[in-house]
């Protein structure tokens, strides 16, 4: 089957979060069979930090950040079995998803792909006239990385006929174990860019407990943090690109998971980097969020802070012998249980699925 595949940028994961994420179920898909046709604006300068080459597994066609070369990828959408628009696209998102599902054929499955379900449907709240709400009576599916029961119910209630979490996992081709890094030494690590809903978790969660554990050096990743107040014992890196994210995982003692507010506040809602270091062999440490252990063991698989004093409780007491033991348990859990060839097992039997309902319901 023919997938169209409209999203953010499946070729750069310059502040886009959803990268990995696509790479790895779109690869696990294409493995299955599926010919796939990636559409990504070149907006916010993405084109000129490329972290990869475009891939033998999927066609990638980049277009100009306007209406009319929207228009002309939207019209391909008429060729494709499946026309999926993702969240978050980043130019004219209204008028992509208005577009695509014009241009798609009676006969092909429509789906939105959710990779941000707090924050739409927040937005969808606020908004009852909103677009997307309204397009929800001509999509056959929604699917989202994550929320779970809540997010379902939610989708549900504004209309949707299904919603399905399919979540983030491990691509093992690109996250896996790799030998330390002499510039990310430390005993705690975080990597992330400075993004307003999770800005005052990471001052909770990392730069507090640091203030308050001298002794110990934490460091610091992401974009957007140079101007923020730090205590001397953090080394801010700065932009990690995505080529280094293994050693950053695997280097330090421990590394954080600090979720977005809205995502903590949802639950079941594990963010990419859960599975990157995991898949790394990293001693993970995460906020507390609903449905942790559904994915991996607390205590044994990873550790849980409901604070930052639990963050500093955690560290005080933490050996380098069982950081490793927890690590090692994540990476085996993960490749057991959560890699992408696990989720596009399941996406295949939703797409099929669906796409006989679809064709039982035009009958």
């Amino acid at each position: 089957m023919r997938i169209a595949f409209y999203g953010s940028s499946l070729l750069s994961a310059y502040w886009n979060g959803a990268a990995t994420y696509y790479r790895g179920m779109l690869r696990a898909l294409s493995q299955k069979g599926y010919d796939i046709t990636f559409f990504e604006p070149d907006v916010y300068d993405r084109q000129n930090n490329r972290d990869i080459d475009p891939p033998d597994w999927c066609r990638v066609v980049v277009y100009e950040g306007t209406v009319d070369a929207l228009k002309r990828v939207a019209a391909q959408a008429g060729s494709a079995d499946i026309v999926i628009k993702a969240s978050g696209v980043g130019f004219e998102d209204d008028l992509l998803l208005d577009q695509v599902l014009r241009a798609a054929s009676p006969g092909a499955l429509k789906i939105f792909w959710d990779v941000d379900a707090p924050a739409t449907l927040a937005q969808l709240r606020a908004q009852p006239d909103h677009p997307l709400r309204r397009a929800l009576q001509s999509i056959d599916l929604v699917l989202t990385y994550g929320g779970g029961e809540p997010v379902i119910s939610a989708y549900r209630a504004m209309g949707a006929k299904g919603c399905v979490p399919i979540y983030n996992a491990l691509d093992p081709l690109t996250h896996h174990p790799v030998p330390a890094q002499q510039r990310f030494q430390g005993d705690l690590g975080f990597l992330g860019n400075r993004l307003p809903d999770r800005e005052a978790r990471v001052e909770e969660f990392f730069l507090e407990p640091a203030a308050r554990t001298a002794s110990q050096h934490f460091v610091l990743g992401g974009s957007g943090w140079g101007d923020k107040p730090m205590s001397t014992n953090i080394t801010y890196l700065g932009h990690v690109g995505t080529a280094d994210h293994n050693a950053f995982n695997v280097t330090p003692k421990a590394v954080l998971n600090i979720s977005r507010a809205s995502m903590a506040e949802i639950g079941f809602s594990p963010a990419t980097r859960v599975f990157e270091a995991a898949g790394a062999g990293a001693c993970l440490i995460t906020d507390h969020w609903e449905g942790i252990s559904l994915f991996l063991a607390p205590g044994e698989e990873i550790l849980v802070a409901r604070d930052g004093k639990d963050v500093a409780a955690i560290m005080a007491e933490l050996t380098p012998e069982r950081a490793r033991q927890i690590g090692q348990a994540a990476l085996e859990r993960v490749l057991r249980e959560h890699t992408y060839t696990h989720r596009a097992i399941e996406a295949d039997r939703i797409f099929r699925s669906s796409a006989r309902h679809h064709v039982e319901a035009a009958e």
